[in-house]
């Protein structure tokens, strides 16, 4: 009798204790935007409305030195597995549309997540959690064995070749349920932001337990085509009449006021491709400010979008115990401009995704303020992207910014860490995974202190090349024989070069990136 008691005694201390453990993991939410330049947000110095982004911001932990990979599919790929994108097998692009790819040089470029990586997906489906995704996955096209349910994912809705129409997403590029694609939805009702974030809450109502889950949510926004409905459109009008010139000062006096740069920070000099707004004509004046008007309006877009997501957390007690992290794939883009007429009907198609224009490298220029150069390049403007982390339950920083070095390889170590989560490097049977290269950036969550930054940084994209120690950056193209050297404590606008002051430590630089690229399939890489 005593001891079938004290059976019955420690089966239900062990549940409780189990219970307890089960309550205590967060859910885990990464969001997740493309092509959003460091400074459009509010909280990053932007006057784009974005207050449920700022909620997030002023109430979790804010980065002013987090590194994406410059451009959308291989920052995704190492967003989602913890590598860097050569060692998934998208060092260049995923393929897309038109065939597969050519393979650079290595396996690096094959175009595709190779099974040498394991997805956060995959390793926290093996800890009890469900695993959903809502938008743009863009990490394997032509076969089914490369779509998100094949990778970890319970649940999936959104785009698998990547950007697409918002409104009318069709042909090569539709939307996909699961793993079906679907029929072009109705243009007049549909828009890409609403409904990936309404299949997003509708896979955790769906859910029957009190499991904790993660929701991948990659919104195509605010990626060309300039697409985005006709009464946000309205309210941003007009706003931009004053030009990319005074919107770059205000937007880094407000960066400076909250924080993220010292008062003695430099700004990147106006983009010598750029003309000064004193130049343009009235006409052009008109056109220019209508295209960031509509920019502008996918960005407000995902923010009453995102409000829709915690507003739903919050309703069912789940917000509290929710780590949200929130960045953009890369830089502002500079690509896809002309110089068409001023309303949506001349020169937007709702059905098409190609050819479709972007806002221009002058608002590009003003996006990625204070830095230099865009999206592809691996300079400051490139790399750089807004880091927000928010869980109340354990980030008690009330919205401060930190300093502390971090990038896209340190995201999944985080989220094993805070979910007791061991990565599973056996996990497809037929190889072994890659080791993590990141770190948790769990002790930011508490104490700047506690972290340790990595000692070198490295990047490799379309043969831009970087590589960064302490506040020391290199920077060059892979045919180059010589390096940039920027001292970043004094110059993240990357504006005087040094190299030719530091010999010896361009060569150490030179040596350990080489070293990297040639243990991680960067090279030897075939000319593009």
């Amino acid at each position: 009798m005593y001891r079938t008691i004290s059976t019955l005694f420690i089966s239900l201390l062990l549940f409780s204790c189990a219970s307890k453990t089960e309550e205590e993991r967060p859910n885990i939410v990464l969001i997740m935007l493309d092509d959003m330049g460091f400074s459009d947000i509010g909280s990053y110095g932007g006057e784009i409305p974005t207050s449920a982004i700022d909620e997030l911001a002023y109430g979790g932990l804010r980065f002013s030195q987090f590194y994406n990979t410059a451009r959308c599919c291989p920052t995704r790929a190492s967003l989602i597995t913890g590598l860097f994108p050569h060692q998934t097998g998208i060092g260049q692009m995923a393929n897309g549309t038109k065939g597969e790819n050519q393979k650079w040089g290595t396996e690096g470029y094959q175009g595709y997540l190779n099974k040498k990586c394991v997805t956060i997906a995959e390793a926290l489906s093996t800890n009890g959690y469900h695993t959903y995704m809502a938008g743009k996955w863009h990490l394997g096209y032509h076969d089914t064995t490369r779509w998100p349910l094949q990778r970890g994912f319970e649940r999936f809705y959104g785009s698998i070749a990547g950007a697409t129409s918002y409104f009318y997403p069709n042909g090569k590029r539709p939307v996909t349920l699961m793993n079906q694609h679907l029929p072009p939805p109705d243009s007049n009702s549909y828009y890409t932001t609403d409904a990936f974030t309404d299949y997003a809450i509708k896979f955790l109502q769906d859910q029957q337990d009190d499991d904790p889950f993660f929701l991948y949510l990659a919104y195509t926004a605010p990626h060309w085509p300039l697409h985005a409905k006709e009464e946000d459109i309205e309210k941003f009008v007009g706003k931009y009449m004053g030009g990319w010139d005074e919107m770059r000062k205000a937007r880094f006096a407000r960066q400076r006021e909250m924080g993220l740069f010292k008062d003695d920070f430099p700004m990147a000099e106006r983009d010598a491709r750029v003309r000064p707004w004193a130049e343009v004509d009235s006409t052009q004046r008109i056109r220019s400010d209508y295209r960031m008007a509509v920019y502008a309006a996918q960005v407000y877009a995902v923010d009453y979008n995102i409000k829709k997501l915690t507003d739903h957390l919050k309703q069912t007690g789940q917000f509290e115990n929710t780590l949200i992290f929130f960045l953009s794939d890369n830089g502002a883009c500079a690509e896809m401009y002309d110089e068409f007429g001023t309303k949506p009907d001349s020169w937007i198609n709702r059905a098409s995704y190609s050819g479709a224009v972007s806002y221009g490298i002058s608002w590009a220029n003003a996006s990625n303020t204070p830095f230099y150069e865009y999206k592809v390049q691996t300079y400051e403007g490139g790399i750089s992207t807004p880091l927000i982390a928010h869980w109340p339950k354990k980030i008690k920083r009330g919205g401060s910014v930190t300093n502390a070095k971090g990038y896209l390889v340190d995201i999944m170590p985080t989220i094993l860490e805070v979910t007791d989560t061991e990565y599973p490097s056996d996990y497809h049977v037929t190889t072994t995974a890659h080791s993590l290269p990141g770190q948790s950036l769990f002790p930011l969550f508490d104490d700047n202190a506690a972290f340790k930054e990595h000692e070198y940084m490295y990047w490799e994209h379309q043969s831009n090349c970087a590589i960064r120690k302490g506040d020391w950056k290199a920077v060059k193209k892979i045919s180059d024989e010589t390096w940039q050297l920027f001292d970043l404590s004094k110059d993240r606008a990357e504006q005087n070069d040094l190299a030719s002051q530091y010999p010896d430590l361009v060569k150490e630089l030179d040596t350990k990136w080489s070293e990297w690229a040639q243990k991680n399939y960067v090279l030897p890489k075939k000319p593009l």
